[in-house]
């Protein structure tokens, strides 16, 4: 399982819950794809944590890289739906920062 991690906060005058509906919304349309394994959508609890990182931090599960190019591939055209939905969460965070991780050992992992 590849996972790709988002750390971010929210932009002036953005509204928690409206980030939570829009990501649901932009990650559910991939989900019901099939290219989205799973997604999860926290936020730092008591103000714990690295200051450099912010206080959202979503983890969206892809069983492989094809998968992910592809959602990279429609987020990149910046069309239709998936535009539209792409804006819905865009428009609401600020500080973006993302790493992709691997679960390891992976399944080709030699022993």
């Amino acid at each position: 399982m590849n996972t790709y991690e988002i750390w971010c906060n929210l932009a002036p005058g953005a509204k928690d819950m409206e980030l939570v509906a829009a990501l649901r919304g932009y990650l559910g349309h991939f989900r019901q794809q099939g290219l989205v394994q799973s997604y999860r959508i926290r936020r730092r609890k008591f103000g714990f944590g690295p200051a450099t990182l912010g206080e959202f931090c979503i983890s969206i599960e892809f069983r492989n890289l094809a998968d992910m190019d592809l959602v990279f591939g429609q987020a990149a055209q910046r069309a239709g739906e998936v535009e539209k939905l792409h804006m819905e969460v865009y428009s609401r965070v600020k500080d973006f920062q993302s790493a992709l991780y691997r679960d390891f050992p992976d399944e080709g992992r030699a022993q």
